[in-house]
């Protein structure tokens, strides 16, 4: 697992901002240097990408990603799209469309902003070849890809209710504000929990930190990582004061887990 990205929508440092987690952002090798929210998964020479915001086109060529396989995502909002484009080039080595997950109002999103992609008739000659899949919007439903299996997981962000992901004894939850009882039932028995963290101060859409702390405290995972995180989180500041057990994320974090549990204790 890689974060290809850990902060919030408009990025760290934040355009215009003068504070000192946005000047130190700017400093080679911070870790308060935060692009927009996405995860990478490798497996038995598999890439799986949940989520391909605008910032994909840098991060890809940070981490060196030569292919992608398949991607989740998570909801519409720009910070998780837009980079969806960027797929061009790795789609056109694959021998069949690459597939994109997505629930119905993320797959409608997709459609319309990238029209050019998707549309049968007079279709953009070098448009990516890709395929919509649209999840299954039963809590816990499963898709399978490669031998493991990626779990739907609703939590609430804000006014909307969008698509965290379970794949093996890991969980994404980026951008929530709350997580609803069926949720939290299939939370249970994780090595890492990634949720979102977003300030200290609470926010309508977003968890803060000690909502999440909380959350934390209540599922019990061995390990925990705050993500889609602003400017008012300096990274060695807060890491300093979070319980045992629980970190910031950052770009470029590696993590290793078990994908695919089930499978290993049988």
């Amino acid at each position: 697992m890689t974060f290809l990205g850990s902060g919030t929508s408009m990025g760290v440092p934040t355009l215009g901002c003068p504070c000192a987690v946005c000047a130190d952002a700017r400093i080679p090798g911070s870790r308060n240097r935060r692009t927009r929210p996405s995860l990478r998964l490798e497996w038995e020479g598999h890439t799986v990408l949940i989520d391909t915001g605008p910032d994909f086109h840098a991060q890809a060529i940070r981490e060196n990603i030569s292919r992608v396989d398949a991607v989740f995502y998570t909801h519409h909002h720009a910070d998780h799209i837009l980079g969806m484009d960027d797929l061009r080039p790795l789609s056109f080595r694959n021998t069949t469309p690459l597939p994109l997950y997505a629930d119905d109002p993320t797959a409608d999103a997709l459609e319309r902003v990238f029209g050019y992609t998707f549309r049968t008739e007079n279709r953009y000659p070098t448009s990516a070849r890709v395929q919509i899949h649209r999840l299954d919007p039963t809590p816990g439903s499963t898709t399978r890809i490669f031998g493991a299996n990626f779990q739907r997981i609703p939590v609430i962000h804000g006014r909307e209710r969008i698509t965290g992901y379970r794949f093996g004894s890991a969980a994404y939850l980026t951008d929530m504000s709350d997580i609803p009882p069926e949720s939290l039932a299939l939370l249970q028995g994780l090595d890492i929990l990634i949720l979102d963290a977003l300030r200290p101060a609470p926010h309508p859409s977003h968890s803060h930190v000690a909502k999440s702390i909380a959350f934390v405290e209540q599922l019990k995972p061995k390990r925990a990582y705050f993500t889609h995180m602003g400017h008012e989180l300096d990274h060695n500041a807060t890491e300093a004061t979070l319980p045992q057990g629980i970190h910031l994320a950052y770009d470029g974090l590696q993590l290793t887990f078990d994908i695919a549990p089930e499978e290993t204790a049988s």
